[in-house]
């Protein structure tokens, strides 16, 4: 079982997970996830590490409530507990001086985006960062964004802050103001991720877009993740999640999104009816770490009264 350390409330449905999983926090590499599962009898959903402390042993994740799983685990605060994290899965980022890099996230897919953006800049790219969300309450991490970029622009399709219009209009002024840009970085909903991919592409930008929303077990047993890439099928989970725009068949992808779109509504819609089942099986857990640790304190007092008792 794995502890919450701490929450924080970043935007509209929006949430900020620190939890304990050291060996995840020293072995995590940008662009990594992890397959989180909260109790026994839930699905398993993946989470890109928005970021991770080794020394302090823990990880960070940011989610959005969408479906069933996404709601119930931001019901959770400090102290509870989630059954499983698994990882960190999947292949890093490719981190290397391209030049400019211009990295894009879709409101959530900004905190799966900073730790690639981060080791771009160190790497020493000039990072450019756009941020897009419908309006201001979905906009998420833009200090922390502006933190590890050279320059930064906010896009909100209602204007209710920074600049109005889509992430794809500011690409598409920077690459008009004769900006030589050598990657781009897009993460976030899949039209547009693919939006982005189409202004890019034109101008011959190398893309790489992140397919991380489309998993169910991580390990590349289920099947679910499979993507067209070029003209060979392959997994998100274990062959990305980053992939070069250029390969991946978005028709294909986007179909394959919505084939789960009912059973997802159908499942959200029985918890918000009635949460207080899955919401007893998060307070046992809760209670079930609680006595563990308790046990283990006492052992290990024990343990050190046993070892004073001997030296005296």
């Amino acid at each position: 079982m794995f502890r919450i350390l701490r929450t924080r409330a970043l935007g509209r449905n929006i949430k900020l997970f620190e939890i304990e999983a050291p060996r995840i926090a020293h072995k995590q590499k940008p662009g990594q996830f992890v397959i989180l599962r909260l109790h026994d009898r839930g699905e398993r959903i993946p989470l890109t590490i928005e970021g991770s402390d080794p020394k302090k042993g823990s990880i960070t994740l940011v989610v959005q409530s969408i479906g069933k799983t996404t709601s119930l685990m931001n019901s959770l605060e400090a102290g509870d507990v989630v059954l499983d994290v698994v990882g960190p899965l999947g292949k890093p980022s490719e981190i290397r001086n391209y030049g400019t890099a211009v990295v894009i996230g879709g409101s959530v897919g900004t905190a799966v985006a900073l730790p690639t953006a981060r080791a771009l800049k160190e790497a020493g790219n000039r990072v450019i960062g756009i941020t897009g969300s419908r309006s201001k309450d979905l906009l998420v991490l833009e200090d922390e964004l502006r933190a590890v970029s050279h320059e930064t622009f906010v896009m909100t399709d209602d204007g209710s802050y920074g600049e109005q219009g889509l992430v794809t209009k500011k690409l598409q002024e920077l690459i008009d103001s004769g900006l030589k840009i050598d990657l781009v970085l897009a993460i976030g909903p899949v039209p547009m991720m693919r939006a982005v991919w189409n202004v890019a592409r034109t101008h011959g930008i190398k893309t790489l877009v992140s397919l991380n929303s489309i998993m169910v077990d991580g390990t590349g047993m289920c099947g679910g993740c499979r993507v067209l890439a070029g003209d060979k099928s392959k997994f998100a989970c274990v062959d990305g999640p980053e992939f070069d725009a250029a390969e991946i068949n978005f028709d294909v992808l986007i179909q394959r999104n919505n084939m789960y779109r009912g059973d997802e509504k159908r499942s959200l819609d029985k918890f918000l009816a009635n949460p207080e089942e899955d919401l007893k099986l998060m307070r046992d857990l809760r209670s079930r770490a609680d006595a563990e640790r308790c046990q283990l304190e006492t052992l290990e007092a024990a343990a050190k009264r046993e070892v004073s008792d001997a030296v005296a």
